[in-house]
C-alpha cells in the first residue's frame, strides 16, 4: 500500500538528489552466523529519474528498499530522501510505495477502499483522478476480492498516487498482470515521471527495465555492480553472438577462435558467442559454407547473468 502519511504540495524541482545513499550496510543473524545483505552501496538518484534496481535473489534489493522507506535501521552508513532522513519525507508524504502484497480489506470495494485511505492524507488528490491514472474506474464498485491480481496490483498504485508523492517505490508492481495491462502500467508511470516524478522499482521482468528504465543499477551481493543506461550495462557484457545456418558445424575449431567464448548448436543453426565477432564472421563466411548469417549484441539478460552470476 502507500507508506506516505500526509501529503503537501508537489515541488519537484528542489536541488540536489532524491536520493542519496552512502556506504549502506545491514547485516542479519542467522544459524550459520552474520549474513551481510547490504554492504557499503553507494546510489544517488537525480528527480524525475526512472531507475531499475535488480539482482537476483538475496542480492539486497528489499533490504535496501525498506531502508529506503524507513522500515529498517542501517547498520552504518547514511541515507537521504530529499535531503533529510526518510522519516522526515515520509511524514511530508513525499514518498509512496508499491508492495507485492497485502494491505488490501476483501470485502470492501475498491472506490471504497481508496476513499478510507484518502481519509488519512491531508489533501489526497482525487479518488476518480487516482483511479483512472491506475486505469481501474471501470471496476470501482467491485470488491477487492473479487478482483484479479494484476487488478489488486493497479489499487496499490492508485493508493500511493493519492498523497501526489515526488519519490515512488515499486517492488515487482506488474505481478500478475497481463501483457497489455504491464503496458499501460508503465506507460501511466511514464507520465508521471515527466512532471518529474522520481521512480524507483524492482522487477524481475527484465524487457521492462530495458524498455522504460532511463537508468539500470544491477546490485549482487549487497553491492552495486553495474550502474548506467541499458545500453551501457549492455555493453558490459563484452562480446556479441554470431549465428548461420551450418549443420554439422566444427564446434572445435570454433572455439579455437582468438575471443570465442561458448558454442550452441540448435538443429542447422550454430551460435557463436564471442569477444570478437568479426573473426568469427570472417571464419564462417571464408571457411565454411554458412549462409544466413546474423551478428547481434548482447541483451539486457545476458548482462544480468554475466555481473550478477556467481562466476
Amino acid at each position: 500500500m502507500t507508506s506516505s502519511i500526509t501529503a503537501r504540495p508537489a515541488d519537484r524541482s528542489g536541488i540536489g538528489p532524491a536520493i542519496e545513499i552512502r556506504g549502506l550496510t545491514k547485516s542479519f543473524r542467522a544459524r550459520t552466523g552474520p549474513v551481510r545483505a547490504v554492504d557499503g552501496l553507494d546510489l544517488v538518484v537525480a528527480p524525475g529519474e526512472i531507475v531499475a534496481f535488480l539482482g537476483p535473489n538475496g542480492a539486497g534489493k528489499s533490504t535496501t528498499i525498506d531502508m529506503l522507506l524507513g522500515l529498517l535501521r542501517p547498520d552504518d552508513g547514511q541515507v537521504l530522501v530529499f535531503g533529510g532522513p526518510p522519516a522526515e519525507a515520509i511524514a511530508a508524504g513525499r514518498i509512496s510505495a508499491v508492495l507485492q502484497s497485502g494491505g488490501l480489506l476483501p470485502d470492501v470495494t475498491v472506490a471504497e477502499t481508496v476513499r478510507m485511505v484518502a481519509a488519512l492524507h491531508a489533501a489526497p488528490r482525487p479518488a476518480a483522478e487516482v483511479l483512472a491514472r491506475a486505469g481501474i474506474s471501470d471496476i470501482a464498485d467491485r470488491m477487492v476480492g473479487k478482483c484479479s491480481g494484476g487488478q489488486r496490483q493497479r489499487l496499490r498504485f492508485a493508493l500511493a498516487l493519492l498523497p501526489d508523492p515526488d519519490l515512488l517505490v515499486l517492488d515487482e508492481p506488474t505481478t500478475g498482470m497481463d501483457v497489455e495491462g504491464r503496458r499501460d502500467f508503465w506507460n501511466a508511470i511514464r507520465r508521471d515521471a515527466s512532471d518529474g516524478r522520481t521512480v524507483v522499482f524492482a522487477t524481475h521482468y527484465l524487457d521492462e527495465a530495458d524498455a522504460y528504465a532511463d537508468r539500470i543499477v544491477l546490485v549482487r551481493n549487497g553491492s552495486v555492480v553495474a550502474d548506467g543506461s541499458a545500453a551501457a550495462v549492455k555493453n558490459l557484457a563484452a562480446g556479441r553472438t554470431v549465428s548461420a545456418t551450418l549443420p554439422d558445424a566444427d564446434q572445435g575449431r570454433l572455439l579455437a577462435i582468438t575471443g570465442v567464448d561458448r558454442v550452441e548448436q540448435r538443429g542447422d543453426r550454430i551460435l557463436v558467442h564471442a569477444k570478437d565477432s568479426d573473426a568469427v564472421a570472417r571464419y564462417l563466411l571464408t571457411g565454411t559454407g554458412a549462409v544466413d548469417l546474423e551478428i547481434t549484441a548482447r541483451n539486457l539478460e545476458d548482462a544480468f547473468l554475466a555481473l550478477t552470476g556467481d562466476n
